[in-house]
């Protein structure tokens, strides 16, 4: 995270010069034209097709099919919307009644699109393999960022996706089935960093997110892409200061919230038998908020998506950037709560909790969000979910399975304890994060390359992480971990927290925290 005072500001426009500043995509002769496409889950056997485009459109329609010849079927929405300062309009329009692990081909309503497609989910239960990639902390491509490993590069790269992340997603993309990002999306916030930028910080910003998510489409026009929010969507205080230079879509995750809010799911109906997992998860469905907190199920796994920003005590981003809380109180917790109680292991044996902020990390003590810590550890330890995927520091790191900072004796053969990794190597205008003091829990860092994480799931017992370089696609690390998941319904005790000094010298008189 970066930040500057005004004086330095003041520095910068006076070196700025109006001519390499930010460039506006060019806006198409037909403005219905489909622009930064992206799917994703919206339901059990539903999937959202989002869009932008140059004006507002009164019916958003995307007809569709089994066969590219032959798209019989169609479905419209009546939304599209905008804010203030986006020269964009968002669409979105739910595809329902798919079948199960079957290629769908899809036209957006325009006379300048194309027919695409996509493979939708696996019905929870499905046993198959299931490939995800998390990605995270990636910026947009070119001038105004970057997603190769050294700064040197930035005055020399064209607006390209050569050796960037999003192209070796491009290149590999019949290898994995869809893609996370937990938080920090384009580094549009980041426009300041660039001189060249700073006489028009509004339109700068908005150039970047365009460019950038036409960028990202080339993977999530054809696989479904589940977002999670980071702190450059929440943004403007990052530079120091807002009143009268913060663009309304830099501020308080408002383009976050238009692009992501109508597509991302609440929770999926339950499969589980369970009279009590059927109510839990349908008390977690009117508890959950998208695009900031929400959950949903592919094959054998449940994925579960928080938010490190807001909406839990001390949360970073309200304190800090003044976002936020979205929701009542308590609420995202008690969706956690909830949701992780309605998972049943022998439908969905595996459970993934993906959010922005780490509380395991090498590195410097900012590196770690102890506040994230204290709202959800011992949730995800009492409900045992296997895997924490984080970003956030600008690396990618493996750590042993851990709880309350200690190192669970089992390793990877079925520990109690979650896995905790951060693949927020994906490559942006602020650089790799070094790797610094690596703590006892670390296995793995690797502060030299941009990368991302290839999430395996070979079957009910056993989950395959690989660290993947962007440039190539090598296998920097790997790892596997085993989970026995032979209960039905995880609920693990959660150990009474150690009273402090203080409180242990006043004996009886005060409760224990547990």
């Amino acid at each position: 995270m970066k930040s500057l005072t005004v004086a330095s500001v003041l520095a910068l426009i006076a070196a700025a010069t109006s001519t390499s500043a930010y460039e506006y995509p060019p806006i198409p002769a037909d403005k219905t034209t489909p622009t930064q496409t992206r799917l994703s889950y919206k339901s059990l056997n539903a999937v959202s097709v989002a869009w932008n485009t140059y004006q507002k459109i009164d019916k958003p329609c995307v007809a569709y099919g089994t066969d590219p010849k032959k798209l019989t079927k169609r479905a419209c929405s009546s939304s599209s919307t905008t804010y203030p300062t986006s020269r964009t309009w968002f669409q979105n329009v739910v595809l329902p009644n798919l079948n199960p692990k079957t290629t769908y081909y899809y036209k957006i309503d325009s006379t300048n699109s194309t027919t695409l497609s996509f493979k939708s989910a696996a019905k929870p239960g499905d046993t198959s393999q299931l490939v995800v990639n998390a990605v995270i902390d990636m910026g947009v491509y070119g001038l105004d960022g970057y997603t190769t490993t050294t700064k040197r590069d930035i005055p020399n790269i064209p607006p390209s996706l050569t050796h960037s992340t999003i192209d070796q997603l491009v290149q590999s993309k019949d290898q994995y089935d869809f893609v996370v990002h937990p938080g920090d999306f384009a580094y549009a916030d980041d426009w300041y960093l660039r001189p060249q930028n700073l006489l028009d910080g509004k339109n700068a910003y908005a150039a970047i997110t365009e460019l950038f998510f036409n960028q990202l489409s080339y993977v999530s026009s054809v696989k479904p892409y589940m977002a999670s929010p980071g702190n450059h969507e929440a943004a403007c205080y990052e530079i120091g200061y807002r009143d009268g230079t913060c663009p309304e879509g830099q501020y308080n995750f408002t383009d976050y919230s238009q692009r992501f809010g109508p597509n991302m799911p609440t929770t999926f109906a339950s499969q589980s038998r369970n009279n009590a997992a059927k109510a839990n998860a349908t008390k977690a469905q009117s508890l959950a908020l998208p695009p900031f907190w929400y959950s949903y199920d592919v094959g054998m796994v449940h994925f579960i998506s928080l938010d490190t920003e807001t909406d839990f005590p001390s949360a970073p981003d309200t304190a800090n950037l003044g976002a936020g809380p979205y929701g009542r109180m308590n609420q995202q917790l008690d969706f956690i709560k909830t949701d992780l109680a309605s998972v049943d292991r022998t439908v969905t044996p595996w459970v993934i909790a993906l959010g922005h902020r780490p509380w395991y990390s090498t590195g410097e003590s900012d590196n770690v969000c102890s506040e994230c810590q204290t709202a959800f550890e011992d949730i995800f330890y009492q409900y045992g979910v296997d895997l924490f995927v984080a970003g956030h520091v600008h690396n990618l790191q493996r750590q042993k399975p851990t709880y309350r900072n200690n190192i669970d004796s089992a390793g990877l053969n079925n520990p109690k304890a979650p896995w905790h990794i951060i693949a927020g190597a994906a490559g942006n205008i602020e650089g790799l994060s070094l790797a610094g003091q690596r703590p006892a829990y670390n296995d793995f860092v690797d502060d030299l390359h941009n990368g991302y994480a290839r999430l395996t799931f070979k079957d009910k017992n056993n989950l395959k992480v690989d660290m993947i370089h962007s440039t190539n696609g090598e296998v920097l690390d790997s790892a596997t971990l085993y989970k026995k998941h032979d209960v039905q319904f995880v609920q693990q005790q959660v150990p009474a927290k150690k009273r402090s000094l203080f409180a242990r010298m006043l004996g009886g008189s005060v409760k224990r925290d547990v």
